[in-house]
């Protein structure tokens, strides 16, 4: 009933995927994307095999194939080289694209990568201000789009019952995590749940049906 996947390179989003999300109603309408950054140079640097606007084409394809779509990313700040202009860009991306979620990290080193030697390194003091001011705008989103989903009555798929008595758990069609006070019967079911409140990680609300 409920079909998800996972993409690591936007190049592998083609016109039959984004068709597939068009006809394809069991197809959840969140995809995650990660772009790692939103400057072409620092995109080049990565050896990622993508432009900013070759980025924001398949967002704007999707979201025609199906307005509902909603987006999550991973984002890498700090890379070596990377200006004040590189991620201004990153955040412009961010800006533009508005997703329901995000994972974002300071660049660090890995063993055995192209970038362990590079010059230009950012400092970490910049890293840190830079990943604080990206992760407020992403968490902004994120509250907004959960706080988007008060006072709907959407389908929860419930998968296991919670820490406290008589609390069970469950995900959204946007995988968004939910919690219901509601009887284990339910787990293992999808039902529907009129969203009454909402936090940045999760959502809250009330059985509307339950057989």
């Amino acid at each position: 009933e409920r079909i998800r996947y996972t993409t690591s390179h936007p190049r592998d989003v083609d016109d039959e995927l984004i068709n597939a999300h068009r006809d394809i109603k069991t197809l959840m309408p969140i995809l995650h994307l990660p772009v790692q950054s939103g400057s072409d140079a620092i995109l080049k640097t990565m050896n990622r095999k993508h432009t900013a606007a070759f980025y924001m084409d398949i967002i704007g394809k999707l979201r025609a194939a199906r307005p509902d779509m909603a987006f999550s990313s991973d984002f890498i700040v700090g890379f070596p080289g990377e200006t004040d202009r590189d991620f201004e860009d990153t955040m412009d991306l961010v800006r533009n694209v508005g997703f329901a979620m995000a994972y974002s990290f300071k660049y660090s080193p890995r063993p055995g990568t192209p970038a362990t030697n590079m010059q230009g390194l950012v400092h970490p003091k910049i890293q840190t201000e830079r990943l604080t001011r990206l992760q407020r705008l992403i968490f902004d989103q994120q509250q907004e789009f959960n706080d988007s989903m008060i006072n709907k009555t959407i389908p929860i798929l419930f998968e296991k019952v919670g820490n406290i008595s008589g609390q069970i758990h469950g995900r959204s069609e946007y995988y968004q995590a939910t919690h219901i006070n509601a009887p284990s019967r339910l787990v293992g079911q999808i039902v529907d749940v009129k969203i009454t409140a909402a936090t940045m990680n999760s959502l809250s609300g009330e059985v509307v049906i339950a057989e």
